[in-house]
Order: structure tokens, then sequence, then C-alpha cells
């Protein structure tokens, strides 16, 4: 109890740790969360507008990926590695405030009540925690908390990694991904750092309050690139809530609406292990069988899987050697039962101490959210009543500056209606006096261009007469040339 306080504290006080940041279309891939995926290549095929890369930080260290549809409002897959699992913490959900508003200065994950009015619209691109509220689904994480350490599994704490599931889906999909990935994955991949995992889902048409779409399926896919490769994929319908279906990686790229490729290169397809891929597969095949996994013997101790020795070397076994057998036998079904009221009380206690636990955190919620209110409403008040102070002397100063110019403006405006009215009588004077000046001074210029009209008239008239006389005299002797040398022939 101590220490889920302190670790929900410990994300109030300091809510920068947890980062998702959302990349940028001209980042490659995943930018730094890249190494999440096989040959740093995420899948290909995701390629609608409305999908949106995040790289979900804590701590300042990249956690996994996830590829966030806006219009379904859900993820389409969350990109991970598998670490050394913790014991589970408090739920504490986050939400992206860039992916609703690319403008925002948040740049990190925040609690959605933190946030308050300074993202604009809030919740038109991804689900909210009260999209989930009194709904009949639970917010089903992809990444699940159970499979990673304490800063990964703080990570997985945010909407844009969780589905809307039914309790009993998300009950049956945390446990069996939990076991196929400690029991059947990890074991036989021998570095959990070549162990790749994509966990996804596929929208459907229903959605939750005609917003989030609830996954017709859900998909895990894995890929081991250690000295021995293999790969493998299983898919949950969700109709079918108590079994997992495993299939290869191409089949499984089949179960979506588009063509898709989930690892590079097919994870190296054509030199994978045969034999690790029966190993897996057998595990699995165990892990799904409705029976509990017990030792392969028959009624009375021999191999399932292999014939027994002859009836009779059984029976020398002794009488004491059937017996506890027997016995054990008619202990099993009261072992059972016990398991099943030790796994009753467990989950008694257990969503015992969780109800508690609400109504402290709700408590809590409703102390922390009135104090926080009630301060915000006196920083508010206090700053308002600041910059009307701060204000006063100013605004003073410039009703004084307006009144000082607009006196300057009306002297300016006397002063020159003045000087122009008294400036009429000067200029019309001054025009008056200068009139015989002006007209005595422009009669010798009027009779130099009279006397030089007449002179240039009487040169055009000698000109012209000249020009007549010479062109008469010109056919005179044209016309006598032409005459005479015709006479002459005649004779």
């Amino acid at each position: 109890m101590k220490t889920s306080i302190l670790f929900l504290l410990c994300l109030l006080a300091f809510p920068g740790f947890s980062q998702g940041r959302v990349v940028r279309v001209d980042e490659p891939g995943f930018a730094e969360c890249n190494g999440f995926f096989y040959g740093e290549t995420p899948p290909e095929g995701f390629t609608e507008p409305f999908h949106v890369k995040i790289c979900q930080r804590y701590n300042k260290e990249p956690r996994f990926a996830t590829l966030y549809s806006t219009e379904d409002k859900t993820p389409l897959y969350s990109a991970f590695k598998y670490t050394k699992p913790a014991q589970s913490r408090e739920e504490s959900w986050l939400v992206e405030p860039q992916i609703d508003d690319a403008e925002s200065d948040l740049d990190e994950m925040k609690h959605e009540g933190d946030i308050g009015g300074s993202v604009n619209n809030l919740g038109a691109n991804q689900a909210l925690a009260s999209d989930y509220a009194d709904s009949g689904y639970e917010r089903g994480q992809l990444n699940p908390s159970s499979l990673n350490e304490d800063d990964f599994q703080i990570a997985t704490y945010t909407l844009t990694n969780a589905v809307p599931m039914t309790p009993s889906a998300s009950k049956n999909w945390h446990r069996d991904v939990k076991n196929i990935i400690e029991q059947a994955l990890a074991p036989h991949c021998e570095n959990k750092d070549s162990l790749y995992l994509i966990a996804g889902s596929v929208p459907s048409k229903v959605r939750v309050k005609d917003k989030i779409s609830v996954p017709q399926l859900l998909w895990l896919a894995a890929c081991c690139s250690a000295s021995e490769t293999w790969s493998v994929g299983l898919v949950k319908q969700m109709n079918d809530e108590s079994h997992m279906e495993e299939l290869a990686i191409g089949e499984l790229e089949k179960q979506f609406p588009t063509e898709v490729n989930l690892f590079k290169s097919n994870c190296g397809e054509g030199k994978q292990s045969q034999g690790k891929m029966e190993a897996i597969l057998q595990t699995i095949n165990q892990l799904q069988s409705t029976e509990p996994i017990l030792p392969a013997v028959t009624t009375f101790g021999y191999s399932a899987s292999t014939p027994g020795p002859d009836q009779t070397a059984e029976e020398e076994q002794g009488e004491g050697s059937l017996l506890k057998r027997v016995a054990g036998l008619i202990a099993l079904p009261f072992t059972k039962l016990l398991r099943i009221v030790f796994s009753i009380v467990r989950e008694v206690v257990r969503y015992t101490f969780y109800f508690l636990w609400y109504v402290v955190k709700q408590f809590s919620n409703i102390i922390v959210g009135g104090f926080s209110s009630l301060w915000n409403g006196a920083m508010a008040y206090i700053k308002e009543i600041s910059l009307v102070l701060l204000n006063i002397p100013r605004d003073m100063g410039q009703v004084a500056a307006n009144i000082i110019k607009g006196f300057a403006r009306i002297v300016y405006h006397v002063v020159s209606l003045t000087c122009r009215i008294l400036s009429i009588p000067v200029r019309l004077f001054l025009h008056i006096a200068s009139f015989p000046y002006y007209t005595l001074g422009a009669i010798p210029v009027v009779i130099k261009d009279i006397t030089v009209g007449i002179g240039s008239t009487f040169s055009l008239i000698i000109d012209a007469t000249a020009a007549l006389l010479s062109g008469s005299t010109s056919l005179a002797t044209h016309i006598v040339k032409r005459i005479i040398p015709k006479v002459s022939s005649d004779d």
C-alpha cells in the first residue's frame, strides 16, 4: 500500500519522466525507438495518413514503440522487448497531448486531469479515460505491464497502448501473452535482447461510445535473431476469448485487411531452426490446453507417449506402490479444491484492496484537486490585480501625453491658418506691382519675334520664286531637246 502511494506521488511530482514523443514525418522509422524492431525496420504496409508513430519513453530512455490510429482511437501495434517482470504497480494512465494538438507546448505524456485547458481539442484524436467509464470495457494493454520491469512497466500505462477489451478478454489476453512469452518464447531465444515482440490489434466497426474501435482480433508476432533464428505468430479472435491460434508469420500477415510485412526479410526466412519451432509450438499447445499441465503418465505411472512394460512386471512393484498411487488420485480433487479456494480468497483480498485503494485515491484526488483549483484561482486573481496596478502609471502617462499632443496640434493649426490668411494680400500686391515690369520687359521680345517672322516670310517668297524660275527653265530646255533631234531626223 505504501509502495503504491509513493509510486503515484512520484508520478504526480515528476510527470516529465514519462514521455511519449510523437515521431515527426521527416524522421526515419520510429527515430530512437527503431531498436525495438528486427533489423531496426518497422512493419511495412501501415501507411494511412491517420497513423501516428510514437516513441514511448520513460526517464529519458526509449521503452517501446507504438503505431496509433487517430481514426480508430486505438493502437495498431506496440513493439517491445521482454524484460525481467516486476511486481504489478497501481494503474496510473496517461494521455499524449501532441496527438490532439500538434502546437501544444506539452511534449510528454500527462495525466488527463493535469492538462486542463492547455490542449486544444483534447480527445479528438485519442481515447480518454472518460471514454471507458461505464462502457463495460477495460483498457487492455497490447504491451502488458506484467512483462516489464519497473521503468518499462510504468511506460505501458498510456492510453496509446490500450484497446477496449471486456474484463474476461483482458484477463485472458494478459495471461496468455505472459505465459507464452515467459514459458515458450523467451526460453528458446538465447539472448533476450534478440527477441523482438510486436503485439497488435485489427480494428472492427464496433465502437465504444461511437468513438473507440473495439478490436476484431488481437495478435502477437515474435522474431528471435539469435544463432538459431525462428519466428512465430499468434492470433486471438475476440469471439473466442479462451484460445490463441499459432500461425506462421506469413499466415498471420494474411489476417490484416491490407498487405503488410511485419519483419524485415521475414525474420531470416529460409534459415530458421525447425527444431526450435517444433519445441515452441509444442509448449504453446500445452499452455493452451484447458487441462493443467501434469507429468505425462497413465493411471499407473507409465508414460503416455511410450508403451510401458506388461502388466505382470507392474504388479511386481508391490502393494505399497499401488496404495500410494490410489492415495494420490484420491487427494488430487481435494488439492484442486484447495487451489480454487485459495484463488478465490486471493482474488477477494486483491479486489478488496483495489476497492479501498480506489476510494483513497478518489478522496485524495478530490482534496488535491480542490487545493489545486483554489491555488490556481488565487494565483490568477493576484496576477490580474498586479497587472492592473502596474498598468495604472502607464495609462496615466499615456493620457497626459495624448493631452499635450492634442494641445500642440491645436496651436499648430491656428498658427498655420493665420499665416495663410495674412499671406493672401501680400501675394496679390506683389503680382499687381510686378505686372508693368513684366509687360514692358516683354515688348522688345515681341518686336524681335515680329521682325524675325517678317524676314523669314520675305526669304521664303524669294526662295520660292527662284525655285519656280529654275523649274521653268529646266522644263523648257527639256522640251527643246526633244523637238530638235526629231526635226533633224526628218530632214
